[in-house]
């Protein structure tokens, strides 16, 4: 672990930051899709597997249980997808002291790119499942779990 964490050469999506962040980011966004999946479309899984559409196609945005096929495939998108994003994230100059003005502007751009810029074959899915209050918990709680990694690592 020394190596990877010295190494001058190491990428910022390699550093432990980063794969802290991108974990409590993306298990706590997980965590909101589900229980505001279950508030709004009456199930939680509905929303856990709006991300396998891009390879199960728009399937997989009407799945209301568990599968493998479907929500497994869209909980290991969306958890790669906050790595990227934790990555990305590791590469700014954290400060714990700004830690959450950071993850806000980490999340401001996760949200451009998945709900404007990016053609809608490769969007999360669940933008079309939730309300606008919605995403606001579930991109919150992205933005919660990249400050708690910066602050954490503080701490020590």
């Amino acid at each position: 672990m020394t190596f990877l964490h010295t190494h001058p050469r190491m990428t910022s999506f390699m550093k432990p930051i980063a794969l802290q962040a991108g974990l409590a980011a993306g298990v706590l966004s997980l965590i909101a899709l589900a229980v505001r999946g279950r508030i709004e479309t009456g199930s939680a899984t509905r929303t856990l597997s709006a991300p396998s559409h891009w390879v199960w196609g728009e399937a997989a945005l009407r799945q209301g249980s568990w599968s493998m096929r479907y929500t497994g495939v869209g909980i290991l998108i969306h958890q790669l997808s906050a790595w990227l994003w934790g990555g990305l994230h590791a590469r700014r100059d954290l400060s714990p002291d700004r830690a959450m003005k950071d993850a806000l502007v980490t999340t401001a751009a996760a949200v451009a790119t998945d709900l404007v810029l990016t053609p809608r074959r490769f969007t999360p899915g669940f933008e079309r499942q939730l309300s606008p209050a919605g995403l606001v918990w579930v991109y919150g709680a992205f933005a919660v779990g990249l400050a708690l990694a910066v602050r954490r690592r503080r701490a020590r």
